[in-house]
């Protein structure tokens, strides 16, 4: 499955999973400046250079009006499924100064799984993703490392969880209760399922 690598313009933690020849780097605006903290070398550089000046010695470059309907990390997601990319890893999609970027790049996640690719957005030591009626495994690799959980696009029906502090069996998962917050791995392997609807999902990673 082909892979693509975001850098965003938020804050960057960090790498976690390097690009491997083959997969396709995209910078977003900023997101240029972590990518090359990262000792990589974009394979596309695009947005509408509101938050950097578009670098002269850089080439290829999509540069879009500032006006537009999706943001720069957005594009970047876009561009990267038209590429035939099936998994997403974001870098620089969350912190900084916009609190508005980082819930729109939640949303991406969403979105990506609507358009059968599956997105990991790398917050500070946590990584998120979406789900669908369908089971996510995740393996434990911090002792006690949190897991939260958030519906998306109204209530989540039929959630069930094994291996964490606090099970649930069937339960029904609304956007106005955060029932399933700062849950704890208590198992090698947390398993989530949600028979109908939409699932934010974040989990702890190791500290860099």
């Amino acid at each position: 499955m082909k892979r693509c690598f975001i850098f965003a313009a938020g804050t960057y933690y960090g790498l976690r999973e390097r690009p491997q020849t083959g997969d396709l780097v995209l910078a977003a605006d900023a997101g240029y400046l972590a990518c090359r903290q990262a000792g990589i070398t974009p394979d596309l550089l695009l947005g509408d250079f509101d938050s950097m000046d578009q670098p002269a010695d850089f080439d290829p470059v999509c540069r879009v009006p500032v006006e537009k309907d999706d943001t720069d990390t957005m594009l970047a997601v876009k561009t990267g499924l038209e590429q035939g990319c099936g998994e997403f890893y974001i870098y620089g999609g969350t912190g900084g100064r916009r609190l508005d970027h980082t819930l729109a790049n939640f949303q991406a996640l969403l979105y990506l799984r609507r358009h059968g690719a599956q997105g990991y957005l790398y917050d500070d030591d946590f990584c998120w993703t979406a789900i669908e009626d369908e089971t996510l495994t995740l393996e434990r690799q911090v002792d006690w490392g949190i897991v939260s959980l958030f519906p998306q696009d109204g209530a989540a029906e039929g959630v069930t969880l094994t291996g964490l502090q606090y099970p649930l069996m069937d339960a029904r998962l609304t956007p106005d209760v955060g029932l399933a917050v700062s849950n704890h791995f208590l198992a090698e392997q947390a398993v989530i399922t949600v028979r109908k609807g939409a699932l934010l999902v974040g989990w702890q990673l190791p500290s860099l």
